[in-house]
C-alpha cells in the first residue's frame, strides 16, 4: 500500500517472494529482508527457512511485538548463523490515507460480541498503530457497545504489559483513543457517495488502493487493474475529496494539458540535444499519459454506472431518508423507485434498508408493504432477509446515540436554518454521526455518561491528538469528515481507523 514495485526496485530489491511459496530456488548470492506479522504460522515457516537457508543473510522485521519464546525458537533454528538482525517495526495495519488506517477484517463480531480471533487481531493492529505513532493514550469508549468496552480493556492490558515500549515523552495534553461501534450509525455505509474516492469505492471497490476494472466493457489489458494512491498520483491527491461534478471539469483540464504537451514532443527531433530532451521528458510524459488514461477510464466507468443505475434519482431519495423527516413523502419516493425497472436489486434493497432504519417505529410504517414489493420484483429472498438483519444490527433498540432527531433547540434551529439557506448540493447533505461525535469531543462537550474513560483518569484539557477507531468498519465519507475537521481545527490531529473500509456491498 505504501510503495510501488518500481520504487522498491530503485532501492535494489530485485525479487519478491512469499515465505510460504513452495519450491523457491536457493540464491546464496542474495540477502533477504523478511517483513512478517509475528504469528505462530509465520514463526514456524521462518524456523523451517532458517534450518535450510536459501539466501546468504537474513534481516528479520516483525510488524508487531514478538514473544521471547518465539525469538528463542528462531535462534535455535539458526544453526548456520545467517540471521543478521531481528527487529520489531510496528506496521501491523494498512495505511490507507495519511489520516486513515484499516485492518482489512470483514465480519469482526458474531451477533453482539467479538469473534475471539478478530478481537486479538484488532488489539494487535491498534497497539501497533499506537507504537508506530509513539502514543500512549487515555482511552474512551462507547458505553452502549459491549465490543467497544472489551477492545478498550484489551488495548489497556497490552499497554500495561508492555509499559517499557509505551514509555514515550509525555505531551502536555495526553493523546486520546476513542473506540466506537459501527452499529450506532448503519446509515452512512449504505449511502451512495459523490466525492471521488468514496464514489470509486462505492461503485467499483478499492482494495488496498487497487481497483478492479476487468468488468468494464471493452477495457484494454493494461487497465484491468489500476492503482489509485495519493502518494504517487498527483491528480488523485488533488481530487479525491472533490465532488463528481468538479472531477469531470478537472479531467477535461488534465486531457487538454496532456494534449498541449503532446504535439511539442513530436515536432522536431533533429539534433542530438532534441533527442536528449525528449528522452529526459519521456518518463514524465509516459507517467502523465498513464495518469490520464487511468482517470479517464475510471471517471468514464463511474458516469456509465450512474446513468445505467439511475443513481442521481436513487441518491436524492437516500438523502431524503437520511436527512429529512417527512414520512409520507419518503415512503412515496421509495415506492415510486421500487416500481422502476431500471433500479438494480442492490439499490432496491438499500432504499428499503434506509427506510427501515429511519422509520421502523413510525405509527404508519410502510415496511411490510415495501418488503412485499422487494419480493414482487422477483429478486432473491436474500435481500429481504438482509433488511431485518440490518435492523437487528443498527436499529433503534441497539443504538446508544440519537442518530436522527436533534436533541435540543439549538440543533433544531440549526437544521431549520440549513433548510432555509438551501443545501448547496442535494446529494451530499448527509453528515455521518462521527462528525458530530468528533465535533463534540474537540469542543470538550462529549458526555462522559455516554463515552466514559477507561480507568480513573480523565482529560482536563481539550484533546489535541485523537485516534478514533470504528469496530465494524469505517467509510470514506467519514474519512472525508475527518480530513475536513483536521483542516478546520489547527492544532488538532485526528486519525481514523476501522476494522475495514465499507461500501454498501461490504
Amino acid at each position: 500500500v505504501v510503495y510501488t514495485q518500481s520504487e522498491i526496485l530503485q532501492r535494489e530489491v530485485y525479487l519478491f517472494e512469499r515465505l510460504d511459496s513452495p519450491n523457491r530456488e536457493p540464491m546464496k548470492h542474495l540477502k533477504a529482508i523478511c517483513f512478517l506479522r509475528p504469528t505462530k504460522e509465520n514463526v514456524e515457516l521462518l524456523v523451517q527457512e532458517l534450518r535450510r537457508p536459501k539466501y546468504s543473510v537474513y534481516f528479520i522485521y516483525f510488524s508487531n511485538v514478538i514473544s521471547k519464546s518465539d525469538v528463542k525458537a528462531l535462534a535455535e533454528a539458526d544453526e548456520q548463523e545467517v540471521v543478521a538482525e531481528v527487529q520489531e517495526f510496528y506496521g501491523d495495519y494498512i495505511a490507507v490515507n495519511p489520516h486513515v488506517f484499516s485492518l482489512n477484517l470483514l465480519g469482526c463480531c458474531r451477533g453482539r460480541s467479538w469473534d475471539p480471533a478478530q478481537l486479538t487481531r484488532t488489539t494487535q493492529g491498534l497497539t501497533a498503530l499506537l507504537l508506530s505513532l509513539k502514543k500512549c493514550p487515555m482511552i474512551r469508549y462507547q458505553l452502549s457497545s459491549e465490543p467497544a468496552k472489551r477492545l478498550a480493556e484489551c488495548v489497556k492490558q497490552v499497554i500495561t504489559k508492555e509499559y517499557e515500549l509505551f514509555d514515550f515523552r509525555r505531551t502536555e495534553v495526553p493523546p486520546l483513543l476513542l473506540i466506537l461501534d459501527r452499529s450506532d450509525d448503519a446509515i452512512t455505509p449504505l449511502l451512495n457517495q459523490w466525492t471521488y474516492q468514496a464514489m470509486v469505492h462505492e461503485l467499483l471497490g478499492i482494495n488496498n488502493n487497487r481497483i478492479d476494472l476487468s468488468r468494464v466493457p471493452g477495457i484494454s489489458k493494461d487497465l484491468r487493474e489500476v492503482v489509485l494512491s495519493a502518494e504517487n498520483d498527483e491528480f488523485y491527491a488533488n481530487n479525491m475529496y472533490l465532488n463528481f461534478a468538479e472531477i469531470g471539469t478537472n479531467i477535461k483540464n488534465l486531457m487538454e494539458d496532456f494534449q498541449r504537451r503532446k504535439p511539442k514532443e513530436q515536432q522536431k527531433l533533429e539534433s542530438i540535444a532534441d533527442m536528449k530532451a525528449f528522452v529526459e521528458n519521456y518518463p514524465q510524459f509516459k507517467k502523465m499519459s498513464g495518469t490520464v488514461s487511468k482517470h479517464v477510464t475510471v471517471v468514464g466507468e463511474l458516469s456509465r454506472l450512474v446513468a445505467e443505475r439511475n443513481l442521481l434519482e436513487v441518491s436524492e431519495v437516500e438523502q431524503e431518508l437520511a436527512c429529512q423527516s417527512d414520512h409520507s413523502s419518503a415512503l412515496q419516493s421509495v415506492r415510486r423507485l421500487l416500481q422502476s425497472p431500471r433500479l438494480s436489486e442492490l439499490d432496491a434493497a438499500r432504499l428499503v434498508m434506509l427506510y427501515a432504519l429511519r422509520y421502523e417505529r413510525h405509527a404508519s410504517s410502510g415496511l411490510p408493504a415495501l418488503l412485499e414489493e422487494l419480493r414482487g420484483r422477483g429478486g432473491s429472498d436474500r435481500y429481504r432477509k438482509l433488511v431485518s438483519a440490518v435492523l437487528e444490527y443498527g436499529g433503534k433498540r441497539v443504538r446508544g446515540s440519537d442518530l436522527f432527531s436533534p436533541k435540543d433547540a439549538v440543533a433544531i434551529t440549526k437544521q431549520f436554518l440549513k433548510g432555509l439557506k438551501g443545501i448547496e448540493n442535494v446529494y451530499t447533505q448527509h453528515q455521518p454521526l462521527l462528525q458530530e461525535t468528533l465535533d463534540q469531543l474537540i469542543k470538550g462537550k462529549l458526555k462522559d455518561s455516554q463515552y466514559p474513560y477507561l480507568g480513573p483518569n480523565t482529560l482536563r484539557d481539550r484533546p489535541q491528538d485523537i485516534i478514533v477507531f470504528l469496530i465494524g468498519g469505517a467509510t470514506y465519507e467519514e474519512a472525508l469528515a475527518v480530513f475536513n475537521l483536521n483542516r478546520s481545527n489547527p492544532g488538532v490531529r485526528i486519525v481514523l481507523g476501522g476494522t475495514t473500509i465499507h461500501n454498501t456491498r461490504r
